[in-house]
């Protein structure tokens, strides 16, 4: 161990860089031996940073079997324009994406709508499954101009996301989103990208993101599953509050 954190910090960090990669949800970590060993450092230092991860929902730990990686179940505030790296940053998960598919297509109605193209225009479509842990949790359909879908299209959209090509990569600044929720069920292929039984329950979300100008370059379908995710926002009550109570 070499950093200066605190030696169980490091431990911590150490087990959190494993998860998606070595350690998958439902797997047994190492026991406390193996990790004493493996570390250089004392007991008390691994239960600490076993301690922290379980505060952090990232571990649970059964009486008599061990400490396992737990399913993620996260809440999310929706109350800043984000992208799915940056949430699960703000968890301290690694994440990751599986691309299902790329191409150039005629845009679907509701696609074309939310980008204000004209009729018959055409769209790059990326379909991705996103992993928060090695656990997918989001399916995203994606659509975009073709001017700026093509250079898009060229990138590492598995380790790059498309947020952060936009801003830092095309010169498009994101300024603010539309977003619409729903209660939505998988069908076939989204309960398969998501390893969920078809028909359970999952967020459907479509976000239109603006640049600069109110003009939409970034239009998503995304899935989340149900039972991995809970949205919250906290909002004012209109008018002057304090007045309405007196």
């Amino acid at each position: 161990m070499t950093s200066d954190a605190p030696l169980y910090a490091q431990v911590e960090q150490a087990l959190v860089a494993q998860l998606g990669v070595d350690l998958h949800p439902g797997d047994r970590l190492p026991t406390e031996g193996d990790l004493i060993e493996k570390f250089g450092v004392s007991r008390i230092t691994i239960r600490r940073a076993i301690q922290n991860l379980v505060a952090r929902n990232l571990i649970v730990t059964r009486r008599g079997q061990g400490s396992f990686v737990a399913t993620p179940s996260l809440r999310q505030p929706l109350n800043a324009l984000t992208g799915f790296v940056e949430d699960m940053d703000a968890h301290g998960l690694p994440s990751q994406a599986r691309v299902v598919k790329v191409e150039e297509i005629t845009a679907p109605p509701d696609a074309r709508a939310a980008l204000q193209l004209p009729l018959g225009a055409q769209v790059t479509h990326i379909e991705r499954v996103r992993l928060a842990a090695g656990y997918p949790v989001s399916f995203d359909d994606t659509y975009l101009p073709t001017g700026l879908g093509r250079l898009i299209a060229q990138d590492d959209l598995e380790n790059e996301q498309i947020f952060t090509l936009l801003e830092d990569r095309h010169n498009t600044p994101l300024l603010e989103a539309a977003y619409a929720l729903q209660a939505s069920t998988a069908n076939e292929e989204i309960a398969e990208a998501l390893q969920i039984t078809e028909g359970s329950a999952v967020f459907r979300i479509e976000r239109t993101s603006l640049t600069t100008g109110q003009r939409p370059v970034d239009y998503e379908v995304l899935h989340y599953r149900g039972d991995a995710i809970t949205f919250t926002t906290r909002l004012p009550r209109s008018g002057n509050g304090a007045e309405s109570q007196q």
